[in-house]
């Protein structure tokens, strides 16, 4: 059996903060009564063009053991908002604590508009 002081450290491994906020993201957007994710002029320019962008509406700070993440939301319209805002930082921290092994020490949610979800849908058709 070899003890711990005869381990070698092979490396180091570094999770990119993009891979955070897909994560992140991709969780956020999975709960009930989160109708989309606001980032900005960017991200809508980027949507516009095609592009989907999971990390879109997230921020994340990543240290070599622990993530704070930022969260902004569109909530759907009649849902209860910290309700949500509790599920999302949840789902966001249990997500991002399995797939990347980070502790996540804070997740922020911000709720930055409230829609009809029949309205984004319809958004979101091709014309």
């Amino acid at each position: 059996m070899a003890d711990e002081a005869e381990v070698e450290e092979v490396g180091s491994v570094r999770i990119a903060d993009e891979v955070v906020a897909t994560i992140a993201g991709s969780a956020a957007a999975q709960v009930d009564g989160v109708v989309g994710m606001t980032g900005g002029l960017v991200g809508d320019i980027g949507e516009m063009l095609g592009k989907k962008n999971f990390s879109r509406g997230v921020k994340v700070e990543v240290g070599e053991k622990e993530a704070a993440i930022d969260v902004h939301i569109i909530v759907e319209y009649g849902a209860r908002i910290p309700e949500v805002a509790q599920n999302v930082q949840e789902n966001v921290k249990k997500a991002v604590e399995i797939m990347t092994g980070l502790k996540v020490i804070e997740v922020n949610v911000h709720v930055n508009g409230v829609a009809f979800k029949q309205a984004v849908n319809e958004a979101k058709k091709p014309v």
